[in-house]
């Protein structure tokens, strides 16, 4: 349970330099993070363009962030696939490279019905010995984990944290009246920190961190600690610049941002491409109001 943080987890990034993993700016992209006081690095996620990713590099990328960090927070390594099989096995490897815990995109494309959803997850959580981490995001995936099927979920030891990111208020109180108390339960929405704090959250897995890592464990440390005010007033503050961290596909516009703030490249990986230029100048415009350059 030590590997279920209250905070603010970053969804960190896989900088690149001419096509290939820049392993220096990803450890200075850790102390960045780490020195401002993110309480959890999540590696292999979306932001982390795992899709893009061989299994060398997902397994490298995995090592290093475990090594960089070396317990000084915990580690959430994604582990998601579309195949039970293939996320079975990667659950294994994540876990005896060290991983505190593991985060599980539900299946993409597959668009599994609730009855599989139940049976993917049990499936890899038998498979392991580390807390899973449930992840939904329909947008992405077409697939919503409805709040039913996570109390079952919740049921199992191992299952013991969940990233909410569908978006849909009535379906996230639905899965806070069904499920606080039994998992720990994040933000995977920027925006929506605050509220999901006051119906019992424990945070946010994050993107705008990279940029504000301080303001967005400030804000969940505050709430925690009864200064809801205070937290209120940060979620409205960072408000307008989470919105341009995500006018365009993230992680697009977060990485254009860590490049203006000198932090890695500006370098995705196709079918990704840089912000238009048009974007990047409201983007600069709107870190520069915030004080970031």
């Amino acid at each position: 349970m030590d590997a279920m943080f209250r905070g603010s987890g970053v969804a960190i990034v896989t900088p690149f330099r001419e096509g290939n993993i820049d392993w220096d700016a990803f450890a200075r992209l850790i102390e960045f993070q780490i020195d401002n006081g993110t309480d959890c690095i999540v590696a292999l996620g979306t932001t982390g363009e795992s899709a893009t990713l061989t299994h060398e590099e997902k397994t490298a990328v995995a090592r290093f962030v475990i090594s960089e960090v070396a317990g000084r927070v915990p580690v959430m390594v994604g582990a998601g696939s579309n195949s039970t099989a293939v996320a079975v096995e990667s659950s294994k490897e994540m876990q005896d490279l060290g991983a505190d815990s593991l985060l599980h995109v539900t299946p993409y494309y597959n668009k599994a019905t609730q009855g599989g959803l139940l049976a993917h997850y049990t499936t890899i959580a038998d498979a392991v010995e580390i807390p899973i981490v449930t992840y939904n995001v329909p947008s992405r995936t077409s697939t919503n984990l409805l709040p039913a099927t996570l109390a079952e979920l919740s049921e199992h030891p191992r299952i013991r944290g969940h990233k909410e990111a569908c978006g849909d208020l009535p379906q996230i109180m639905e899965l806070f009246r069904l499920c606080r108390g039994k998992l720990a339960i994040w933000s995977g929405n920027d925006d929506h920190v605050y509220p999901m704090l006051a119906l019992g959250g424990d945070g946010v897995i994050s993107v705008a961190a990279h940029i504000i890592p301080q303001q967005m464990h400030d804000m969940v440390q505050l709430f925690l600690e009864g200064k809801t005010v205070a937290a209120r007033t940060i979620q409205e503050a960072a408000n307008p610049l989470i919105a341009h961290l995500f006018t365009e596909v993230n992680p697009i516009p977060v990485k254009a941002a860590l490049s203006m703030m000198g932090l890695c490249e500006d370098e995705l990986r196709l079918p990704l491409t840089p912000m238009t230029q048009d974007s990047r100048n409201v983007l600069r415009r709107a870190m520069t109001q915030y004080g970031l350059i």
